[in-house]
Formats: structure tokens, C-alpha cells, sequence
């Protein structure tokens, strides 16, 4: 998961499922937000436990996301009126907030996440979440998600593809409070492919996740 971006110093192996590589620099810290999650300080795990608060209404149990105030989204991808397709982009983007809240929270194993990715995606994400706790930090800014191509197979799975721009994100230290950044480059655009299948409960899960970095279809 080629997402974020972490200091050198702090940057692990590569998972087998996840291509994890980061972009970073140095700020002063002071963002426009607080950045803290309600209920906690700074650097720690405090938050609302997503088993014990699924959206309401939603018969499949779905985890409650809740994030760092300082942490936002643009998903560029449109309704496109099919049933599953629509279900995939929206189950897609909560996937991508889940794995943020994880690293708010610096839980390597945490029961959002693991609602949208199982198996090899799973264990990827686990890594890639540890990678932030180790080096005690999170992410911040802005991500802005486009692009994207969904293909239903007949047999309950499918495949996803899409692009981020990672312009305006960047890496946020606990303890003091400063951003990392670094100018936008090539780098700074990302493309995803993920493999699901619907499960049971009828959520789109993803079981494989491959990214690179600087990827050509995904410049501006």
C-alpha cells in the first residue's frame, strides 16, 4: 500500500501483498486543525471501538469510522447506477478510511480495517500499519482519489483499479506535533489495482492490493 509517507529511519520491509515506499520533508507543525482525535491527546489510542458502533441501519454491520479532524478526502469517482459497482466504490473508500483510523489509533490489528481486508490484503496492511506506530507517527492533509475502473465478475468477485494524489498529504509526529512534507513530484501520484469478493454479509473485501508509485496513467 504505497499511501504514506514515513522518515526514512522508520520505513520497514515491503509487504508481500502491499508495495509500501513514502514521500516526506519538514514543517513547523502548525497545521490549520488540531488534528486530535475526539476524546484523546495527541499521541494517544483512545477512540470509540468501531466493533461496538456500526453505522446505523446498515444490516451488514459496517465499523464506524472516525478519524483526526486534519485528515480529509475527495473521492472523484462518480455513482455509475450499478448495483455492485456502486457498492464496491463505496465499500472501497471506507477500506481507505479504516486503514487512517488504525494508524490514528496505532493499532496494527484493528477491527475496522480487518472488516475490509482479509488474507494477503490483511496481513499487507497489518505491516503497513506497524510501520506508523514504530516510527510514531500518522497521516494528515488531504487525499484525493480518481480514476477509477470497478469489474464485476459473475462469480461474486472483482477487480478494482484506481489513482490517488498524494499532493497535499502528509505525515504527522505525535509527540511534537510536526508535518513532514515534501513538494509534489511524479511520486506523488499513485495507482492502485485491488482483487474482492463479496462476502456473506455482503461487503466487497479485499483480498489483494498491488500500487506504484509515480505511475504513468495517474499524472495530471
Amino acid at each position: 500500500m504505497n499511501r504514506r509517507t514515513l522518515p526514512a529511519a522508520a520505513a520497514l520491509a515491503t509487504a508481500a501483498a502491499l508495495l509500501l515506499t513514502a514521500c516526506g520533508g519538514s514543517d513547523d507543525g502548525k497545521s490549520k486543525n488540531s488534528g486530535k482525535i475526539a476524546g484523546a491527546d495527541e499521541g494517544a489510542t483512545k477512540a470509540a471501538s468501531p466493533s461496538a458502533s456500526a453505522s446505523a441501519g446498515d444490516a451488514a454491520g459496517r465499523p464506524k469510522i472516525s478519524l483526526p479532524s486534519d485528515i480529509s478526502y475527495t473521492f472523484d469517482w462518480p455513482k455509475t447506477g450499478d448495483k455492485d459497482k456502486d457498492a464496491i466504490l463505496s465499500d472501497g473508500e471506507q477500506s481507505i478510511k479504516a486503514v487512517d483510523m488504525a494508524i490514528a489509533r496505532q493499532k496494527s490489528i484493528d477491527p475496522a480495517y480487518q472488516f475490509y481486508y482479509e488474507g494477503e490484503a490483511a496481513a499487507g496492511t497489518q505491516t503497513f500499519i506497524k510501520q506508523y506506530i514504530d516510527a510514531k507517527v500518522r497521516t494528515t492533509g488531504h487525499y484525493r482519489f480518481y480514476q477509477e475502473n470497478v469489474v464485476v465478475n459473475k462469480d461474486g468477485t472483482a477487480s478494482f483499479g484506481y489513482c490517488e494524489d498524494q499532493g497535499k498529504a502528509f505525515v504527522k509526529h505525535l509527540k511534537s506535533g510536526k508535518v513532514d512534507r515534501t513538494p509534489v513530484d511524479k511520486d506523488s501520484y499513485v495507482s492502485y489495482n485491488t482483487a474482492l469478493h463479496k462476502n456473506k454479509q455482503g461487503v466487497w473485501v479485499i483480498q489483494k492490493m498491488f500500487s506504484q508509485s509515480g505511475s504513468a496513467k495517474c499524472q495530471p
